[in-house]
């Protein structure tokens, strides 16, 4: 069977250790990658080819069909040995494994650097990957008999991901370039790269997306790297200076394991309909007695609202800290968030305040119908609503409207 991919792919074969896929939908990038795994391990014996989503609650009902229909239209099903998580060749040996980077309970990382002989890895959707569970996996890839290889499979989100800034940003490569530069090759390609084999249909609806919706079409389909994620909540907010209109008030939130804890100061322009923002810090696996020092550094005596769902934490740090518990219950989120965009925020434009931004930046909406917004880039953004909602928590309950 013959098979036509696009000109774009020739550099798969190079020796770099880092091949970066990005493009929009329809684009074939992971369609090809399959293909190019097959070769390899049907060619070849002695290969451990490891493939991950962030997610993937059952390998045998959603990737191994794919990639057992791409042995059926190779004609090699004979050859393979299929199991609910692996595809083996029954010749050489060589093997694909199929993994989550999450756990099924969803609160943890699955152990995956312990996992041995990994000569190839293959992270899909690699948009949802951090940065601490790629340099897990990343640094087991290390065979020294063959060449090694990660490949990165994505449909570009922001730029605040690290993919972005360590692959691009730091290597001074222009986003959608394909070329190779030092150990990593970039191929970027589009629905328009693989055209013979998309139905007119869906070629229309593409065409009309372009019309009606022309920045989710740069998003979506022409997988351009984004400033903003789509849907962001908070299009209120600019960089500035940090003032204070009126007493300081903190807003801190509590991180474990990977999660950070934080500290936002506050001061609102009620007059103005301004609030001046500062992130004082972020940080990940604080002890207790550390958050009482950087809160004592940075507050003062100052009052500081900690997240109520932690109320032995603020007992310890009511020893040494002005601090109460937020406002929480029923509807607190989407009130808080309400109050927050019928203001200007003005952020301090400080490096501290770098994390602020960034989830002001992805910080979307889950289910807007719902008023539902995604549980992550928000420790910063929590405390900052338990600031302001305490400050502002009275006559105007049930007046705001999230938009």
């Amino acid at each position: 069977m013959k098979l036509a991919f696009s000109k774009k792919y020739k550099p798969f074969w190079n020796d770099s250790r880092y091949t970066i896929l990005t493009g929009g939908r329809g684009s074939g990038k992971s369609f090809f990658t399959g293909m190019f795994v097959l070769g390899m391990i049907h060619e070849e014996k002695g290969h451990t080819v490891l493939f991950t989503r962030y997610t993937l609650r059952s390998a045998s009902i959603s990737i191994i069909p794919e990639f057992k229909e791409k042995i059926e239209m190779l004609g090699l099903d004979a050859l393979y040995k299929i199991t609910r998580d692996e595809i083996i060749n029954k010749v050489n040996g060589s093997k694909i494994l199929f993994r989550g980077i999450k756990t099924s309970s969803g609160d943890q990382t699955a152990n995956l650097k312990s996992l041995q002989g990994v000569t190839t890895w293959i992270m899909e959707e690699a948009e949802e990957i951090d940065q601490e569970s790629f340099d897990k996996i990343d640094l087991s890839v290390r065979e020294k008999q063959k060449q090694n290889r990660v490949i990165l499979i994505l449909n570009p989100s922001t730029k605040e991901h690290f993919i972005y800034q360590r692959f691009y940003q730091d290597k001074g490569v222009q986003a959608g370039s394909n070329i190779t530069k030092g150990d990593t090759t970039y191929i970027h390609t589009t629905y328009l790269d693989n055209l013979t084999n998309l139905s007119e249909s869906y070629i229309q609806q593409i065409e009309q997306m372009k019309k009606r919706r022309p920045q989710r079409y740069k998003a979506v389909i022409e997988g351009a790297w984004l400033e903003k994620a789509e849907g962001v909540i908070f299009t209120n907010w600019k960089l500035g200076k940090y003032k204070e209109v009126s007493p300081a008030v903190y807003g801190q939130d509590y991180g474990f394991s990977n999660d950070p804890s934080t500290l936002v100061k506050t001061s609102i322009d009620q007059n103005n309909k301004i609030i001046y923002l500062k992130c004082c810090f972020y940080l990940p696996g604080l002890t207790t007695s550390q958050i009482r020092d950087l809160n004592k550094k940075h507050a003062g005596d100052s009052l500081i609202i900690g997240d109520s769902a932690e109320p032995r934490l603020i007992n310890e740090l009511k020893n040494t800290c002005n601090i109460k518990p937020a406002i929480k219950g029923a509807g607190s989120i989407t009130y808080g968030i309400a109050l927050l965009q019928d203001y200007d925020l003005v952020i301090d434009d400080g490096e501290e305040s770098v994390p602020l931004v960034k989830e002001l930046n992805n910080y979307s909406w889950l289910e807007k119908k719902s008023k539902t917004p995604i549980d992550k880039y928000n420790h910063a953004i929590d405390a900052l609503r338990y600031a302001v909602s305490y400050q502002l928590k009275n006559p105007n309950v049930g007046q705001y409207h999230i938009i």
